[in-house]
């Protein structure tokens, strides 16, 4: 915040609504393509909200949302129910929606993030309902047509207490919340751009910081991790200069102009008795079971000792083993957390690595050559990593050939760069292009004496004190030798000719 606003602080909580991965949608048969281009094909009476028709929950749907759940610290219900919530739009044809209300699936939970400290969000609830058609405004036109295709998709909602203060805080989880849901706990394909992944925003200031204030402006449907940052800070700077104005600020639901970046009003915004909850007839009461002991006889029933052993390794728990039994700093835990499959394959590297003896200084090489080289040709390529030629064998002889000194550092990056091309064994790539780097003392010796000879001025600069030109020295031998010397036993016989 700016300084002049310094005397307010930030009350910020988050909605996060997130489409489920499921094959079929939440409370029909028909196909979850909710990006399908041929509009209105995945849909039935239920999705187009005809009378007479009924719902059958997703039991899928459900058990991801309890994973989610468990991964946050959530309490678990042992009974929850459905309701529904009455509000109109063209895009929702029932005229409610089935959702959540006061029995939700998974309710006070926590995620710690950043580190030393960690700072704990609280989450309040997590819970399953229905997602809404999609509207296209067509203004030439002036007609707005509707593709029910997203009707009914199964929609997890997340929401968290008010426990950040900036948007930096923000984005940074809803990017945690991406990576989790995407890649570890693999229940979405958490797209913000296309809309799987959709982030809301409650913004208050106060005086003090443990009193919340009576009025909130929500700000919706951010689709980028930049917009929820922005559009956050935008409106923690417009609040601030109304307080300080003396200038009441409304209740009400604010847009994102991404051009102008600044929000915009839309409309003012509803409490939950306005929506008018009330249990969904058609549904019966959802038990899970918590009992490991229980005879699993019922399929309608959802057994939480079977979701709980399903549960993967997720993110920070990666981060802390990474950290801990590879001893990486926690910058490269994390990237290898946030880029999981370039992390599987580190593993496999160290996998080979061990089986050829090498020690933690070799592993955090590989990781050191992993991070800042070969994810750069990946970048640069356009490539993911299931497509890399590179076996982590191969990989593992590379950083077992730089570890021996049998091939100097520029001379890694040619064989890395022919092994990114053609996936070679890195021991052919160094004899037939001649890169075996040169440890033969006695044949470096003439080499540096040449130097010597045809740089008397740096070398008097250097008697005269001036370090740094030993590096300069070094440099003209691996000149000389195609950057095939070995740059340490070169330097060791500098100082030894030069005392």
């Amino acid at each position: 915040m700016k300084n002049e606003h310094s005397k307010f602080y930030p009350i910020i909580g988050l909605e996060i609504h997130c489409e489920l991965k499921t094959q079929t949608k939440m409370f029909c048969a028909c196909l979850n393509e909710p990006d399908c281009l041929t509009p209105n094909k995945n849909i039935c009476p239920l999705c187009a909200g005809q009378p007479g028709s009924l719902p059958v929950p997703n039991k899928k749907a459900i058990i991801y949302t309890i994973k989610a759940g468990l991964a946050f610290n959530c309490e678990i219900a042992t009974i929850s129910k459905f309701d529904r919530k009455n509000y109109y739009y063209p895009d929702l044809p029932k005229g409610y929606q089935i959702s959540q209300y006061d029995k939700p699936l998974c309710q006070n939970g926590y995620l710690n993030i950043g580190s030393n400290p960690t700072k704990k969000i609280r989450i309040k609830r997590i819970h399953i309902e229905e997602d809404t058609g999609k509207l296209l405004h067509l203004i030439k036109e002036n007609i707005s047509l509707i593709d029910y295709n997203r009707s009914g998709v199964p929609l997890m909602e997340l929401v968290t207490e008010p426990d950040f203060s900036s948007g930096e805080e923000a984005s940074e989880f809803a990017k945690t919340l991406q990576v989790l849901f995407k890649k570890y706990l693999k229940i979405s394909d958490a797209d913000m751009e296309k809309g799987h992944l959709r982030v809301e925003a409650n913004i208050s200031l106060s005086s003090n910081p443990k009193e919340i204030p009576d009025y909130k402006v929500e700000i919706k449907n951010l689709n980028s991790f930049k917009a929820l940052r922005d559009a956050i800070d935008f409106e923690i700077n417009r609040q601030a200069s109304l307080l300080k104005n003396n200038e009441a600020i409304l209740q009400e639901t604010r847009g994102w102009d991404q051009e102008k970046r600044e929000t915009f009003p839309q409309r003012f915004k509803e409490e939950a008795q306005d929506y008018r909850y009330f249990p969904e007839p058609d549904i019966p009461p959802i038990k899970i079971i918590h009992n490991q002991s229980a005879i699993k006889d019922d399929e309608n029933q959802i057994y939480l000792d079977e979701i709980i052993q399903s549960l993967p390794e997720l993110p920070w728990q990666r981060k802390n083993r990474f950290q801990k039994e590879y001893n990486l700093s926690e910058r490269d835990a994390e990237f290898f957390v946030f880029e999981k499959e370039i992390g599987d394959y580190f593993e496999e590297v160290v996998s080979e690595l061990k089986s050829l003896n090498k020690n933690k200084e070799s592993i955090k090489l590989a990781a050191n050559y992993i991070i800042s080289r070969l994810q750069k040709l990946i970048s640069e390529s356009f490539i993911s990593i299931e497509y890399l030629k590179i076996t982590p064998e191969n990989f593992a002889k590379l950083i077992h050939l730089i570890s021996q000194n049998k091939i100097s550092s520029s001379g890694a990056q040619v064989v890395l760069e022919e092994m990114f091309k053609t996936g070679a064994n890195p021991n052919y790539i160094i004899e037939s292009r001649g890169l075996k780097q040169i440890s033969d003392e006695n044949f470096l010796e003439q080499i540096v004496k040449e130097v010597i000879d045809e740089n008397s001025k740096a070398v008097a600069d250097f008697k005269k004190g001036k370090k740094e030109i030993l590096m300069f020295l070094v440099g003209q031998v691996m000149k000389k030798t195609s950057g095939k010397a070995n740059p340490q036993i070169a330097k060791t016989l500098f100082q030894k000719q030069l005392k």
